[in-house]
């Protein structure tokens, strides 16, 4: 069986048309064009899964510019990176990007390095934001529902053993997941 040239065109909204993309898809030589009407920042595209499951090596994806393809440069590299692993080529039309071309990979490895720096950047600086928060005394996560007057007061109706902590959460305005969360808090044991 020999290669094919699967062409991917997407736009966000039924208001747009896809007719540029697969006019430039169809000169470019697809031999089959997907096509989804959807936000690029759905997890699952349908013309595009369908596309993907007809992949076979050798094949090459075709798309009219890089952002009809990926959500986000992580999900660029991460489809590119599948497309490397099954064999299949792709081409960007718009950005001149062709993995059949050593200057395409070395483009498209250029663009791997950039999203990984850039994950690495934001890691680095949500470490330093949350190192300078503690430094002034401030503590991340989620604020405490009940303050220790309430769950005192928790822990005084739950050793009461004369309401329930279904009760005591309805008395208390929060779930029974607080209350619990408010007893092992205060050193109660749980019945």
């Amino acid at each position: 069986m020999s290669s094919l040239k699967f062409g991917y065109a997407r736009v966000s909204t039924i208001n747009q048309s896809l007719e540029l993309q697969s006019d430039a898809l169809t000169k470019a030589g697809c031999d089959r064009i997907y096509h989804d009407t959807v936000s690029g920042a759905k997890e699952h595209r349908p013309g595009l899964d369908r596309m993907i499951e007809q992949l076979r090596e050798g094949d090459t994806v075709v798309v009219w510019k890089l952002d009809r393809l990926g959500r986000s440069m992580q999900n660029l590299v991460e489809l590119m990176t599948m497309f490397d692993r099954m064999g299949v080529q792709f081409q960007s039309l718009t950005e001149n990007i062709d993995t059949t071309t050593p200057g395409g990979v070395l483009i498209f490895n250029m663009f791997a390095s950039l999203a990984q720096f850039e994950r690495d950047l934001i890691r680095e600086r949500t470490q330093a934001g949350l190192q300078a928060a503690r430094a002034r005394g401030r503590v991340g996560g989620r604020p405490v529902k009940l303050s220790d007057r309430e769950v005192a007061e928790v822990r005084r109706l739950y050793d009461s053993r004369t309401v329930t902590v279904k009760q005591i959460a309805e008395l208390m305005h929060c779930g029974t997941t607080t209350v619990y969360r408010a007893l092992r808090r205060s050193g109660a044991t749980e019945r």
